[in-house]
Order: C-alpha cells, then sequence, then structure tokens
C-alpha cells in the first residue's frame, strides 16, 4: 500500500479548486456564529470559505473573492493581543461586511471611536434603519436582531456615515458607501435575526455582484472532477457506516472512479433496527459498488462484555474497528487511497483547535477513528461541505431518502445509548424500541425539520409495575428528541401528548423487558444530546 502523510487540516481549510473562484472570503475572528455566516452565503447560492484572521494573503487572494466578510469575536480591539485587521484588506477595494467584532475592527482601524459600553447588549434587540442603502434593500425601517457585544461604536471614522441605531447602540450599523464598506453591530446570520439573510443576500449580490452557482449539481460536477484527477489510476478503499457523510462519499467517489472503489462495511451489531440491510442493497445491489460487507457482531459483543463506563466503550469499539477495518482492507492487495466522509465542520474544527481564541464545535472523527498515520492517502470529497449540503448531493446523486436523510447516530452505535452494561438481548430491546419511536415521528412527519435528533435511550434502571394482574420490575426507556440548528446548543423538542403516548404504549406492549417511558426535556447546555 502507499505510504504519504495527509495534508494538514491547515492546509486543507486554506486549498480551494477554480471552479470556487469569485465568491465570499470570512475572515473568522473566533466568534461562535461564524460557521452560520458561511451557510447563509451558501445557501444563497454563492460559495464562501472561512479562513482565520492572519492566513497570508496570497492563499485568500487566490479565490480571487469579489467581497470579504469579518465575523464577530470573543475580544475587545483595545485587548492585549487582540486580532486585528489585515491590511490587505481595505487595500483590495472590495466590498466589505464587518459584523460584531468585525464592525469595530473596521472602526477602530480607520480612525473611528469604539468604546465600552456600561450595558452589555446581549439578545434580541431593536434596530432602526436611519438611511436608505443598497445593504439594506427591501427591508423595513425596523428590523429584530440578535446582538451579542460589550463595547460599541461611540464615533465614525471620516466619510461614515449612520445607517441604524439601537437602544443601545448609538451606531448599530454604518457604511461608507462609495467604497461599498459596510459594519453591523448585530449578528444577521442567526436564525434570531429574521431578515439577516436579506442582508447577507444584499451584500453578496447587490453590493459584491456574486452570481448565484453554488448548487448540488455544480458540486457534483467539481467533485468529479477533483476526485478523478487525484486518484487517476488507483485503487480506493472507503469505510461505509451508513452515514449520510460516508454514503455520499461512496456515491460521489464511484460515480467518479467506479470499479476503482471498494468499500468496506463493518456491522458491529450496534447499529439501528434494518440499517445493515439497507447498507448492502443500497450500495451492493442497487448502485453496484463494490462492497466488503463484514458481520463482526460476536466479536464487539463479545469485547464489551462487563464493561459499563462509557469512553471504555468508546475505546473498545474504535479499536476493533480499525483492526477490522485494516485486516480486510489489506485483503484487497495495493491500494492507495482511503475515503473518509470529512465535512466542513470538522476541517475548520482541526484547523481551529491549536489556534488561541479560536472557536470548537466538535471533536472531529472519521471513519472508525482511523489513525492519522495510517498507509493511505487521504480523499475526501465532502471536505468543503455543510451537512445540508452534503444532504443535497446525496439526493442529486439518487440515494434514497432513508439514508440522505439519517439522523446523526454516534460511531460506537447504540452501545451508547444502551447504558450499562452492552448485552445482546440489551442492544435488541433498545433497537426495537428506537425502531418505534423513529417510526412514530416518521408518520407524524416529525422526523424531518421538527425533530433534528430523535432516539431511544435503555436505562440500567429497574422500576415495579404492572402488567394484567401480574407484578413486574422491568427495565425503563427514555427517548430523547431535540431541535437545533448547529448541534452546539439544543433545545428539547415539544412533542405533542399524543404522539408521546403512542410511542410510550407500544413501546411498553412491544418491547419486552420494558415497562416504563420517560421524556427527556433537558436542553444543551447543560446536558449533551447523547446520554453517554
Amino acid at each position: 500500500m502507499a505510504t504519504a502523510p495527509a495534508p494538514s487540516d491547515q492546509q486543507a481549510v486554506n486549498s480551494t479548486t477554480s471552479n470556487h473562484l469569485g465568491g465570499i472570503v470570512i475572515l473568522d475572528y473566533g466568534s461562535q456564529y461564524t460557521q452560520l455566516i458561511a451557510r447563509r452565503v451558501r445557501e444563497a447560492g454563492v460559495y464562501a470559505e472561512l479562513f482565520h484572521w492572519d492566513t497570508p494573503p496570497a492563499q485568500l487572494m487566490a479565490l480571487q473573492p469579489r467581497g470579504w466578510i469579518l465575523s464577530g469575536g470573543p475580544n475587545s480591539v483595545y485587548d492585549d493581543g487582540a486580532p486585528t485587521l489585515p491590511a490587505y484588506i481595505l487595500d483590495s477595494g472590495l466590498p466589505v461586511l464587518g459584523i460584531c467584532y468585525g464592525m469595530q475592527l473596521l472602526t477602530h482601524a480607520l480612525g473611528g471611536k469604539v468604546t465600552g459600553s456600561s450595558e452589555r447588549e446581549y439578545g434580541p434587540a431593536s434596530v432602526e434603519l436611519t438611511t436608505d442603502v443598497p445593504l439594506f434593500r427591501a427591508l423595513p425601517s425596523h428590523i429584530d436582531v440578535w446582538m451579542s457585544h460589550g463595547d460599541r461604536i461611540d464615533a465614525l471614522p471620516p466619510a461614515w456615515q449612520r445607517l441604524g441605531k439601537s437602544d443601545n447602540s448609538p451606531f448599530a450599523a454604518m457604511g461608507d458607501t462609495t467604497r461599498h464598506r459596510y459594519g453591523v453591530q448585530f449578528h444577521p446570520e442567526v436564525q434570531h435575526t429574521p431578515l439577516g439573510a436579506t442582508v447577507l443576500r444584499n451584500f453578496i449580490f447587490d453590493i459584491c455582484g456574486c452570481s448565484p452557482a453554488w448548487n448540488a449539481a455544480s458540486i457534483i460536477e467539481e467533485s468529479i472532477d477533483r476526485v478523478r484527477k487525484q486518484i487517476g489510476g488507483e485503487r480506493v478503499v472507503l469505510g461505509l457506516s451508513g452515514g449520510v457523510d460516508s454514503a455520499v462519499a461512496a456515491a460521489l467517489i464511484h460515480r467518479a472512479v467506479g470499479e476503482q472503489l471498494t468499500c468496506i462495511f463493518v456491522n458491529h451489531g450496534l447499529m439501528r433496527k434494518d440499517e445493515p440491510e439497507q447498507i448492502v442493497a443500497t450500495f451492493g445491489q442497487q448502485f453496484g459498488i463494490n462492497l466488503v460487507a463484514v458481520d463482526a457482531t460476536e466479536t464487539f459483543l463479545g469485547a464489551l462484555e462487563g464493561v459499563t463506563d462509557p469512553e471504555r466503550k468508546r475505546k473498545i469499539i474504535g479499536e476493533l474497528f480499525v483492526r477490522t477495518f485494516e485486516a480486510e482492507a489489506n485483503k484487497l492487495g495495493d491500494v492507495a487511497f482511503l475515503a473518509q466522509g470529512t465535512i466542513y465542520p470538522d476541517v475548520i474544527e482541526s484547523a481551529a483547535k491549536d489556534r488561541p481564541g479560536a472557536h470548537r464545535i466538535k471533536t472531529h472523527h472519521n471513519v472508525g477513528g482511523l489513525p492519522e498515520d495510517i498507509q493511505f492517502k487521504l480523499v475526501e470529497p465532502l471536505r468543503y461541505l455543510f451537512k445540508d449540503e452534503v444532504r443535497k448531493v446525496g439526493t442529486e446523486l439518487g440515494l434514497p431518502d432513508e439514508i440522505v436523510w439519517r439522523q446523526p447516530f454516534p460511531g460506537p452505535g447504540l452501545a451508547v445509548r444502551c447504558l450499562g452494561e452492552v448485552t445482546f438481548e440489551r442492544v435488541e430491546r433498545l433497537r426495537q424500541a428506537d425502531a418505534i419511536v423513529t417510526g412514530e415521528l416518521r408518520a407524524a412527519g416529525l422526523l424531518r425539520g421538527d425533530t433534528a435528533q430523535a432516539f431511544a435511550v435503555l436505562l440500567p434502571v429497574r422500576s415495579v409495575g404492572v402488567m394484567g394482574d401480574g407484578r413486574t420490575y422491568q427495565e425503563a426507556v427514555a427517548i430523547r428528541a431535540v431541535t437545533t440548528e448547529d448541534f452546539m446548543t439544543a433545545d428539547w423538542a415539544r412533542l405533542s401528548f399524543d404522539v408521546l403516548a403512542r410511542i410510550s404504549k407500544r413501546i411498553v406492549d412491544e418491547v419486552k423487558g420494558v415497562n416504563r417511558v420517560v421524556y427527556d426535556i433537558t436542553s444543551k447546555p447543560p446536558a449533551t444530546i447523547e446520554w453517554e
């Protein structure tokens, strides 16, 4: 097998193809919302890419951007070592939109005055738009926004004018319309600013002159071209987990190189109901992909015997997956490339983790936690896509909705939703309960959109119950259903009592060994979405 180091995540996040030219470059100053800016721009059909604020200018200018967006961030412009505004941003002559800290940077760099406010403005606010400018085209005179700042603007730079104000921000929006430079103190990228998408669209289309050419068809065309150039005539192997990311990566690479791809599906016995059969049917039969399916259920469950600590569960499963995958890959002979379903949030996270003040969204894990020094060169066709874009590509490629819209599922599978010891009997119990939860939500039209993630958890708790005329002493099932946009925070889904009643009745009636069902009404934070 070929040996080559994988490109670093920072290299990957700062490199792209010529098909991405002419979009928007976003400088990341550490805001928890920065990824949302890129998502909103892309939702409008324009390519956007994130870069750390001190990235060398040559890497950014290679994209031939049409405009810049400066993100928010936790700093004050007067902090020691605070992030600064690179000179090339203004020197480029391109349109600029500064958001929150980005607006304060523009003010500070151009001779205005930023001061600390006696009252931090955080949460919902109303902004009065005082001047008719292209950035606020088609907006009413007052808009509801989301604020998150301590410092505020007290004096504008020369040639700038006030465009909006709020109760606590005399300059909630400002602009130098001659040079196409704008700043807003609020966050247009979040859902709590209902008309924020219009602000961003006005900037990227009316001010920057971008074209809406970023869509599923163009992504597929570009990705196929890139994969073919990278792989050439070599062979590639992909670990197929059944999740949407690896599934779309498999379909995309297969369309690009056909028989050169072999997928390895390791069934660890901890998947949801009917998933192993569906994976084999979809990829091996429907798409005709070379598929090696390994049933390692007994091996995994045997290794988990007596284990109750969730971290030990994860380590055991991860190690076994690596060993099983490698053993099967070695049987294939000369394979040069390993394909993974890495997506853009993973790349951003990996690139940011060593930077002071950078935001962390989630831990990056790829196929079974494969080690970085594995003997393959990496192919990651989805590494510039967000989850919603991955789903659009999957649909365009013809993958069934059951896979494209499959809800997030942890790598260790049901093992970390089966609290306590993982046995065959308890996993089957959980699998049945989970199928009832998702089946009832699907029937009620709540599985897509209304719940970002919904599942059952088997608790190592027994309680007394009565069934018929007899006393029972059996386990309990918890239902977890949440709504979220980015999985950084989540709220419990307000499912109707009727839906919950149907789920509870079916679980108690149909799942042997369960006599009690509870509903988890804890948000994230303080809880996590998963129980382990």
